[in-house]
């Protein structure tokens, strides 16, 4: 994968990665002289975590059959005081509604996204907090 990313001016940029060519924005706070446009990098990060695990669990569930109508994932970071301002804890919960919907294959599903599928989750330390089923 390859991408690239184009400084718009003050702390605007645009990012493309080869694979789609679907472009992003990234922006820094106002009080770090951004503009206050786009997401700021660490927000992308864990939003990409918790889309990325959202992915494997919906691809898995759709394996086994489940039927899901609908999905939401809360994710919270805890970053390091100071720079590198990296993530230190991040914990996702799933909250998940279908017809007929099997809690033990949900929870299959999210496992299998946190120790085996997940790439995202993987680099930043995530924690699966609390699973939320419903039909």
């Amino acid at each position: 994968m390859d991408g690239e990313l184009v400084w718009k001016g003050n702390m605007l940029f645009e990012g493309a990665c080869d694979i789609t060519g679907h472009k992003v924005l990234f922006d820094a706070h106002p009080q770090s002289g951004g503009n206050d446009i786009a997401a700021t990098p660490m927000e992308h990060l864990l939003l990409a975590v918790a889309a990325c695990t959202a992915i494997d669990v919906i691809t898995i569930l759709r394996k086994m059959k489940q039927e899901l109508t609908a999905y939401r994932i809360e994710i919270h970071g805890e970053r390091h005081p100071e720079h590198p301002r990296r993530f230190t804890e991040v914990t996702i919960t799933h909250y998940l509604q279908g017809n007929n919907l099997d809690p033990k294959a949900v929870e299959k599903a999210v496992k299998l996204s946190d120790e085996k599928y997940c790439s995202a989750s993987r680099r930043c330390g995530c924690r699966r907090s609390a699973l939320g089923v419903r039909d």
